[in-house]
């Protein structure tokens, strides 16, 4: 499986440098208001990240894929482990960034930096969640329509618990900034599982 994970970052070398010049322009400007920088390098990652699924089909990858000795199961795990790297790696990034700029205005909070590069990367995991069954079940373009359908979703899914369960959005945001540190890691691994579990299913029944 190792092979398979370094065969998808190997893969998106091609398009580091498009997104290194996004990123510069991108860091530019958040000179001017650092919260752009939270959100963009993960962001980033997850694009560049989803064009391994363009390559693969591309490539007709998965049917030479299924014919060596790994099971689909560790084809399948590997892309999630492979994006998780790749967050992983534009987390630290983002978080070196933000405390350069942050030492350039003299103005470093190192937890409200953590803060928000932890809950951008959440929002982006939990979309790729979202994506990776779509892009199994329908392919890479249908399974893009899962990047509007999650920001709905989400949406969608907080309005209708704020209002329908009587819960308060201050006590639930307090609530949130108190214990963030355990509830994003526990929900995360919670949607990745299931998410994973969808995939699998489906790749197991896919005929290539």
């Amino acid at each position: 499986m190792k092979g398979l994970i370094k065969k998808d970052l190997l893969m998106i070398k091609g398009n580091l440098k498009y997104a290194l010049l996004f990123l510069v322009v991108f860091i530019i400007i958040s000179l001017e208001d650092v919260s752009i920088i939270y959100y963009i390098p993960t962001f980033i990652s997850m694009m560049i990240f989803i064009t391994t699924f363009s390559y693969d089909e591309y490539n007709s990858w998965d049917a030479y894929a299924i014919s060596m000795p790994v099971s689909r199961k560790d084809i399948v795990k590997s892309k999630y482990i492979a994006s998780i790297i790749l967050i992983f790696i534009a987390v630290i990034f983002t978080i070196i960034i933000s405390l350069i700029i942050g030492l350039i205005y003299n103005n470093i909070n190192f937890q409200e930096i953590i803060a928000n590069v932890l809950i951008c990367a959440a929002s982006i995991i939990t979309l790729e969640a979202i994506m990776f069954p779509l892009i199994y079940k329908f392919g890479v373009e249908k399974g893009r329509i899962g990047i509007f359908v999650g920001i709905f979703g989400i949406a969608l899914l907080i309005g209708f618990l704020l209002k329908n369960f009587n819960v308060d959005a201050n006590n639930f945001i307090v609530f949130f900034d108190k214990y963030y540190y355990l509830i994003i890691p526990i929900t995360l691994i919670i949607v990745l599982v299931i998410s994973y579990l969808i995939s699998k299913k489906i790749y197991w029944k896919k005929e290539f």
